[in-house]
């Protein structure tokens, strides 16, 4: 059985027009369904693919890091993680997921080498991603 190293808790009240809260109250938030009334009214809400979003790009942004550090690596990153909501056929749901990932000053080259590291030792790697379109750009921006 794997340590557990840290666990976190968010509860959902109310569906996708209430408000999701994690345990310590870091997050307490009104949900709104994107492009609804209650979306364009409120500034301070948000919904389920901006908060997967913000867990996704910490998370692996996270793992590149550790990459970096594992291969004695300096530099500084940005990813950004673009979150898309499909219908599929069937009348159910399925996520597309875009990763954005620069690295500054690095060569392009490590860089991709780094990201592909990050990709296989981040906890929602390539086999947990069954049920959703992925893909990752990758860009050295002043190496």
């Amino acid at each position: 059985m794997s340590e557990v190293l840290y666990t976190s808790s968010a509860t959902a009240f109310g569906g996708i027009e209430g408000k999701v809260q994690s345990e310590d109250h870091t997050i307490d938030m009104e949900t709104v369904l994107p492009g609804s009334q209650k979306d364009e009214d409120s500034y301070e809400a948000t919904n389920p693919e901006q908060l997967f979003a913000a867990a996704y790009a910490s998370c692996f942004d996270s793992a590149l890091q550790i990459a970096a550090d594992q291969a004695q690596v300096e530099f500084e990153s940005e990813v950004t993680v673009n979150v898309s909501l499909l219908k599929d056929e069937e009348d159910g749901y399925q996520l597309a997921v875009d990763l954005q990932v620069k690295g500054y000053n690095i060569d392009q080259e490590q860089l991709q080498q780094l990201v592909e590291k990050a990709n296989r030792i981040w906890p929602y790697s390539d086999d947990k991603r069954t049920n959703m379109d992925f893909s990752i750009d990758v860009h050295s921006v002043g190496s």
